[in-house]
């Protein structure tokens, strides 16, 4: 197997259908949750919606390098975004997700295989494949983090 269908492959099972690390994904874990429970803070923590428009931020940043454009992402606002405020808001939010993970993931699976250890953007962003494998780590570090909220949330309820 190439190692670009590898990484794919890593990556949509944190975001998509996997559960060889986590027991879980995103999907799983957000599909059918209310955006009531998606939005309720438990003390000072992140909710789950900001932590995977968070997640999502990251995945179009990427993305867009990917297809030729800038790198517009910044640290500082990536946590900035409008409340949301229905289900239905909640819901398209969602189906958004997990077009752009699986749009990311197709654009790693063609990659050319020599491209993992190009540049990426600039020296002080390391390689292609860096980036990658680190918003694979990212992708689970927050859905940890979203796992937890949802049971500390259940509890209270």
């Amino acid at each position: 197997m190439k190692n670009t269908h590898e990484i794919a492959r890593r990556f949509r099972e944190v975001i998509l259908n996997g559960t060889w690390v986590a027991n879980t994904n995103y999907k799983h874990q957000l599909t059918g949750l209310s955006w009531e429970l998606a939005t309720a803070k438990s003390e000072s923590l992140n909710t789950i919606a900001l932590l995977v428009q968070h997640i999502h931020y990251y995945i179009n940043g990427i993305k867009n390098v990917f297809t030729g454009g800038n790198l517009e992402i910044r640290d500082q606002y990536s946590f900035d975004f409008a409340p949301v405020r229905s289900q239905r808001e909640w819901e398209d939010f969602l189906t958004g997700f997990f077009n752009d993970a699986e749009e990311l993931t197709s654009l790693i699976e063609q990659m050319p295989e020599e491209k993992l250890n190009a540049v990426f953007v600039d020296e002080k962003y390391g390689t292609y494949q860096r980036n990658i494998d680190g918003m694979i780590e990212h992708s689970y570090y927050h859905l940890g983090q979203i796992v937890l909220l949802k049971k500390i949330l259940a509890n209270r309820r």
